[in-house]
């Protein structure tokens, strides 16, 4: 019998199994109403053709959990279609289609190392560490002055990617990003 889970142990990046299929939890999110019973809405991603889609449950609602296995991989190369990895123990290349792993090329560096997921034999994904060290590509100077809490402005890091950083960083400056939330964490 297959472990069950139910909607209160949902993470991230967990694998359930709805209408026969496998499906990843990208993001979820618990929501009490003042009336009526709890819920919790939650975005999931389809293993077999990569579609993205928006389901609601009830609170304590339970699913079969599908078990993935991680191996270690380095990437390689972005070739357009296809996105190229190199497991680490066989030195065996594998090409995943590019919008399997869309979400997280903003942070990956070639020779990054990542885990990839693998449900019965087949690769189905990456996850990638939960923060990663990048440099800053562009931003605007900081402003002397420009001291109220919390103010931010956009950085373009030197993967492409573009998140929300403190005033005080600089161009050339390496920052550690949360690659879940696609924040700032801190100078690194």
């Amino acid at each position: 019998m297959a472990e069950v889970v139910n909607t209160n142990q949902f993470k991230n990046g967990m694998h359930i199994e709805l209408e026969g299929a496998a499906w990843r939890i990208v993001e979820f999110q618990h929501v009490k109403p003042g009336k009526g019973g709890a819920f919790v809405r939650t975005k999931l991603k389809s293993l077999d053709s990569g579609s993205i889609v928006d389901k609601t449950f009830r609170a304590g609602e339970k699913f079969p959990r599908v078990h993935t296995e991680t191996k270690n991989a380095q990437y390689l190369y972005d070739s357009g279609e296809e996105v190229v990895f190199m497991d680490e123990q066989t030195f065996e290349q594998i090409s995943l289609p590019r919008e399997t792993v869309a979400d997280v090329l903003d942070f990956l560096q070639p020779s990054s190392i990542v885990q990839l997921l693998t449900l019965d034999g087949r690769p189905s994904g990456v996850q990638l560490p939960a923060s990663v060290e990048l440099s800053v590509a562009e931003t605007e100077p900081g402003v002397r002055g420009d001291t109220v809490s919390n103010v931010t402005k956009p950085a373009k890091l030197e993967t492409g990617a573009i998140v929300q950083v403190p005033l005080f960083v600089n161009q050339g400056d390496r920052i550690k990003v949360d690659t879940r939330e696609r924040r700032y964490i801190s100078r690194a």
